[in-house]
């Protein structure tokens, strides 16, 4: 992105960096600190004393705001919202803040209403339905 740009989630100017990086969604997050605490259980007498302040913090952050738990569940998640050939940053962002409604989709992630690329809301409807049935048999 030029220094002239202007960054704008809005039409996806969010930088190059961001744009080709790999996003992950608040219960792939969790997973792995889940995992990484466990290890540190298992090699460690005391375990608080291999875990920052930080570290415990944001497990619990991300245990919190996590709407998926199995780790199944969760690679199904990104599969379904990856077929509708979402960038990164529109897939986190909607399995992060889970929208009910179409209108409530494009309200948190404008882009997907944007030139070219535009989801129909039949389109953004039938995505939200998709990830509520996953969550309802989870």
């Amino acid at each position: 992105m030029s220094g002239e740009e202007e960054e704008n989630a809005v039409e996806l100017k969010i930088g190059d960096e961001f744009l080709k990086a790999k996003c992950l969604m608040n219960c792939e997050v969790s997973l792995i600190f889940e995992h990484k605490y466990e290890h540190l259980q298992q090699v460690s007498e005391d375990p608080m004393n291999q875990v920052s302040q930080v570290f415990e913090k944001s497990l619990q952050y991300v245990k919190r705001f996590s709407r998926y738990k199995n780790p199944d569940v969760v690679q199904q998640v990104r599969e379904i919202l990856s077929r509708h050939q979402l960038t990164e940053f529109e897939l986190c962002v909607l399995c992060n803040l889970c929208p009910k409604t179409a209108e409530e989709a494009v309200a948190m992630v404008p882009s997907l209403k944007t030139k070219g690329r535009a989801h129909s809301d039949e389109v953004i409807e039938k995505m939200l339905n998709d990830l509520s049935l996953v969550k309802r048999f989870e």
